[in-house]
């Protein structure tokens, strides 16, 4: 089974300028996820679909043995889905499983994914997403719970919480893209990540507190 990693990188982000290739914690953001898809077990190759010559030259500048798709501009807009993307790159490349992996959220591990291909693998799952365990109580704009009954209220230490996504990565098998135009479908699993990993960098301050998780990681690896 050939198992393909893609890192979605555009070069427009209003948010913050040059985000994927803004430095966080001495490397640019995209390098986080791009070093943990290049040292994962399991992948077979890593790639990244770009609208950017400037984002091509700084990913093949990291000579990890990344290889770079160029996508049209109609597939780098605000109103370009991943779905779009994933089913152009699958037009340029073969594989069975793709692994597609969000440059937004750099605490990724090559840990995480090689045990999430594990547990898909396993499982003979179709397809997974990442996720973050809440012990949050949710309500909806009606006053009505999501997950918990207000009359019997649990304990946090008795309370199971809610999964939720953390965009950090999606594995799609081929032929589920092709039947739903979409990333999940057939058999879906759930990948359990640590609570830290539910930040995804969009705006300026999630950036300053994932920098500081970045840094403290360093640390304590060093």
């Amino acid at each position: 089974m050939k198992l393909i990693a893609l890192i979605p990188l555009r070069g427009g982000s209003k948010s913050i300028p040059k985000k994927n290739i803004k430095s966080l914690a001495g490397s640019p953001l995209s390098a986080w996820v791009l070093k943990a898809a290049a040292t994962c077990a399991k992948i077979n190759a890593v790639y990244v679909s770009t609208d950017s010559e400037e984002i091509a030259d700084v990913v093949l500048g990291m000579e990890l043995g990344i290889q770079v798709i160029m996508r049209p501009a109609e597939y780098a807009t605000d109103e370009a889905t991943t779905e779009a993307v994933m089913r152009h790159f699958l037009s340029q490349v073969d594989c069975d499983v793709l692994v597609t992996i969000q440059a937004t959220s750099p605490l990724l591990t090559n840990k995480d994914l090689d045990q999430a291909l594990d547990q898909f693998l396993m499982q003979k799952l179709d397809s997974m997403l990442s996720a973050v365990r809440t012990k949050r109580f949710f309500w909806r704009e009606d006053a009505t719970p999501i997950n918990y009954d207000p009359l019997y209220r649990p304990r946090r230490q008795d309370f199971d919480g809610t999964l939720m996504e953390n965009g950090a990565f999606y594995i799609t098998k081929h032929e589920i893209l092709q039947q739903y135009s979409c990333r999940l479908g057939g058999k879906i699993g759930i990948y359990e990540m640590d609570e830290s990993t539910a930040v995804e960098i969009d705006e300026p301050e999630d950036w300053e507190r994932v920098e500081r998780l970045l840094l403290h990681r360093q640390c304590v690896l060093m």
